[in-house]
């Protein structure tokens, strides 16, 4: 949903899919409540010491839909909305009152005529209480019962009843809302001014001002490979997006982007701005996968996210670097604890929510120069915790909601009841000196102003990698004649290098030439290698903004670069052969290939793209799913030369019959590891694409021997020797879960296997690396979710349905419509995929041909498909599902596939 990275064809499974968790901090002298509370909602609670958890409501259990976004009023009161429904005000019992109960009013929001008992306002994703109003961001799947579109509203109570009667849409916003799609709302740290936003598939609007110059692009000389399982095809730069709103939404300000899907923001004491970003876990074991991350955002910030295997390396100059990565996971909230009846050090930490594992981190922020360096410890955990929203409310206390996705959802309240302080100490924040540099830089990032050049350019060498972005963002707002001829003669190989990039971006395409002799005449050997890098950046940029160079300036590029390559490093291997493969270089292919030889070169854990995931702490600590973290470790892919691989395959020339039969068996090979669930796609892609370059004679045999054979058998053996014996039914909710709940004989391995099969869930899933790959992953469900989950999924498959497996209806000018997953689009047509069993043959409709269309709220998961079962295959079937395919697990150990047989 909003939780950002969750594959989910069937809703419920959407973070079982996390083939390997995300990292886990180990939690030194951590506690659970006392038994003696007896409640399972907070006895599943793992909690610091000195921390205290009560749990207040379920609105699941009363009928009010699961609650994802919350907000204080001035009243104290919070305010709440469900994914799919109304908003809710709440009156909390006092901390200690011995109450447990809030007192719950649904909210009736603009005019309501008698008898009417109709909600105006919900499918909120953020709330903000702030200039007497309520700001609403509404994230509406085109329900056709709910009138809102996506967007941001203001509502207010203008006759003073305590109700809103008036509703303004501040903006509406556009794009594919759904889990991608507008989210969070926060006060700015002078509270004049909002904040909001949205993921990687909400275009971004016009605004009246940008930080980030939008002239954005894809910016990338790696051969473009988009998902091949369709998401986020058409979502282009700059991708997920923040701007600064004025309380009247008025005016728009865009702060920063290039997010794949942050959901929320926060502000800690000093007015910094921080998002918690995502990761795209299908792309786990592939050289452009990043981590979930915490990201200080500064004026004009770029975080490089790109559709497919497009994403930057954080190492490159024109965009930042994260404060810290964190591993796979599904970022939902992040607030900051100044405002928290904590210890200090709570104070001055923010706290991150991961949906997919039940975790909030506690996030510990130390200035570092102009930016911060960040300590994390695991501050709250539970299994199942899909974590929603949260905030400090007046009382100092955290609230916190779990569910989305119609899970079942919950209301907890955190409290400290430990010996320490948690008197606020009153101090400054700390400002150092390069963050005020930063600061000052910012004020130019808001169009021409004569003293930018100067104050900005000596700045383009500053040590501090956050004050030359600063400043060459300074220097990119201001009009290109008044600095361009100063790159041609800064002498200063830093300056130079920052300047260049500026000028590919803004500058014109005739300045080429000249551009890149000044890059030659740098003294490469003199540079520290972050400059070196950068300095390949430059050239990237100069070949993909102006264009390719002519014959003598090519030449001198290749002359320049080549004797450097290979380098001694990993990231600086990814730089130069992405310059030297797309300029053909004399023997690229051979050095290129000999570096694939390599197993892990040096500098590999260095890319700033580590996952902390890869760790025994893991496995050790949560046994329930480490054995499939461990065998999943022992065949990741070696990332390096997957990158040079995928690379390769734009190459023409330079090759042999010895090279290409060593380059096209490396793929064969390839397909032996493990990744995430588009690993074996986008390996396909690139070798398909590599393919293109042999002589057509010679094209089966290469096609051979790059593991066509193996790709064709691979997960296709569907063929299933059992017939469900029966008798069916059409097998209700409330039924099967009390068949399942009555369960306490020892189930069938082999059984409930054949039978996953022989109803086709193989067809469409994959678990433990076998079977299909257009549904969710099934290692990990049991260690997610409860039976009710499980077959509610099964049985009700259209409840919710992620956009990342959503339909699209296309109405046609003739009348017609054609009915299936957009996965490619370009100028002229959409490429649908309509046959859910034969995913790659896709049919192209004519834009001209197309009035309009919309998202399907019909899942492509065929209905039914337990109702050939009796009670026992029932039962066998859902214990094989919640072993995640292993015999070994504690399903068949207990002999109970209860609710409680975990």
């Amino acid at each position: 949903m909003l939780f950002t990275n969750k594959p989910a064809k069937l809703v419920l499974i959407v973070a079982a899919f996390a083939l390997i968790g995300t990292s886990w901090i180990s939690m030194q002298g951590a506690s659970t409540l006392s038994p003696a509370a007896d409640d399972p909602k907070t006895d599943k609670l793992k909690l610091l010491p000195g921390f205290k958890a009560e749990h207040l409501y379920s609105p699941s259990d009363n009928k009010q839909g699961s609650w994802v976004a919350m907000a204080f009023d001035d009243k104290g009161r919070m305010i709440t909305s469900d994914q799919y429904g109304f908003l809710y005000r709440l009156e909390l019992p006092p901390i200690g009152s011995g109450s447990s109960q809030p007192k719950i009013e649904k909210l009736k929001v603009g005019v309501v005529q008698p008898g009417d008992t109709t909600v105006g306002m919900g499918y909120a994703q953020g709330l903000l209480y702030a200039f007497n109003s309520l700001y609403v961001m509404v994230n509406n799947w085109e329900n056709k019962k709910f009138d809102k579109g996506s967007g941001l509203y203001r509502l207010q109570d203008t006759d003073g009843d305590d109700q809103y009667d008036k509703i303004t849409l501040l903006k509406a916003l556009k794009g594919e809302p759904g889990e991608h799609g507008p989210h969070s709302i926060k006060l700015s740290p002078d509270k004049k001014s909002l904040y909001v936003i949205a993921g990687n598939h909400t275009d971004v609007p016009e605004m009246d001002a940008y930080r980030l110059p939008p002239n954005w692009k894809e910016d990338n000389l790696f051969p473009q490979i988009k998902d091949p399982r369709g998401h986020a095809n058409n979502r282009m730069a700059p991708g997920g997006w923040i701007a600064n709103v004025d309380p009247e939404g008025k005016r728009w300000e865009l702060m920063g982007a290039g997010f794949r899907n942050a959901f929320d923001i926060a502000f800690n004491e000093a007015g910094d701005m921080f998002a918690y970003d995502s990761d795209m876990e299908w792309d786990f074991g592939l050289p452009w996968y990043r981590p979930t991350r915490i990201c200080h955002v500064t004026s004009g910030a770029e975080f490089g996210w790109r559709t497919g295997n497009g994403k930057w390396l954080p190492a490159s100059p024109d965009n930042l670097p994260p404060v810290l990565n964190i591993g796979q996971g599904s970022p939902t909230n992040l607030v900051f604890g100044d405002n928290a009846r904590f210890p200090q050090r709570y104070r001055q930490s923010l706290f991150a929510f991961d949906w997919s594992f039940g975790i909030i981190y506690s996030i510990y922020l130390k200035p570092k120069g102009a930016t911060y360096e960040a300590e994390r410890e695991e501050f709250i955990s539970g299994s199942p915790l899909p974590l929603t929203d949260g905030m400090f409310g007046p009382d100092g206390a955290l609230y916190f909601l779990t569910g989305g996705r119609r899970l079942e959802s919950d209301l907890y309240r955190i409290t400290y009841t430990g010996t320490e302080s948690v008197t606020p100490v009153a101090k400054a924040p700390v400002l150092t000196k390069e963050h005020q540099l930063r600061t000052q830089l910012e004020q130019y990032h808001q169009g021409a102003n004569p003293a930018a050049i100067a104050a900005a350019w000596p700045n383009l060498n500053h040590p501090d990698r956050f004050v030359r972005y600063a400043a060459r963002i300074a220097v990119e707002h201001q009009p290109v004649a008044q600095w361009q001829s100063r790159v041609f003669t800064e002498t200063d190989p830093q300056r130079l290098i920052q300047s260049a990039v500026a000028l590919a971006r803004q500058g014109d395409a005739a300045q080429k030439s000249k551009l890149l002799n000044a890059l030659v005449t740098i003294k490469y050997d003199q540079l520290p290698e972050s400059q070196q890098f950068d300095l390949c950046r430059a050239f990237e940029l100069v070949l993909l903004r102006m264009g390719m160079p002519e014959a003598a300036d090519k030449e001198k590029v290749i002359a320049y670069l080549n004797p450097r390559y290979p380098a001694k490093t990993a990231l600086m291997n990814r730089g130069l052969s992405k310059v030297l493969i797309a300029l053909e270089a004399p023997g690229v292919v051979n050095k290129t290939l000999a570096l694939m030889d390599i197993k892990e070169e040096p500098g590999s854990k260095d890319l700033g793209l580590e996952n902390s995931t890869a760790s025994s702490d893991l496995i050790l600590r949560n046994p329930q799913y480490g054995l499939d973290i461990a065998n999943m470790l022992a065949k990741v892919p070696p990332l390096q030369q997957t990158f040079y691989a995928v690379m390769l395959s734009r190459e023409d020339t330079g090759w042999t019959p010895e090279l290409r039969a060593k380059y096209f068996s490396w793929f064969a090979n390839a397909f032996k590891y493990q990744g995430g669930r588009s690993y074996v796609g986008f390996i396909d892609r690139a070798r398909k694409l590599a393919l293109n370059h042999v002589p057509k004679d010679q094209f089966e045999k290469y096609n051979k021997l790059s593991g066509a054979d193996l790709l064709s058998a691979s997960g296709n053996d569907f063929v299933s020797d059992y017939a469900p014996k029966g008798p069916g039914r059409p097998w209700k909710l409330e039924n099967a879960v009390a068949v399942l709940d009555s369960g306490s004989t020892s189930r069938n391995f082999d059984t409930g296997k054949k039978i996953y099969s022989a109803i086709l869930c193989s067809r469409c899933h994959s678990m433990g690396g076998q079977g299909g790959d257009i549904g969710p992953e099934l290692t990990q469900l049991g260690t997610r979710f409860s039976n009710k989950d499980i077959l509610e999924a099964i049985i009700h498959p259209d409840k919710a349905i992620s956009d990342q497996y959503v339909s699209t209806i296309f109405t046609l000018k003739n009348g017609e419509s054609v009915l299936g997953r957009l996965v490619n689009e370009d100028k002229a047509s959409y490429s649908i995929s309509q046959n859910p069993f034969a995913p790659d043959q896709l049919r192209k409709v004519a834009k001209k041909d197309v009035v309009s269309k919309k998202n399907s709220t019909v899942s492509i998961m065929l209905p039914g498909l337990i109702n050939s079962l009796n009670p026992d295959e029932l039962r066998d079937l859902v214990a094989y599902l919640k072993s995640g395919g292993n015999q070994e697990n504690d399903v068949y150990k207990t002999g109970n596939t209860g609710s409680k047989g975990k």
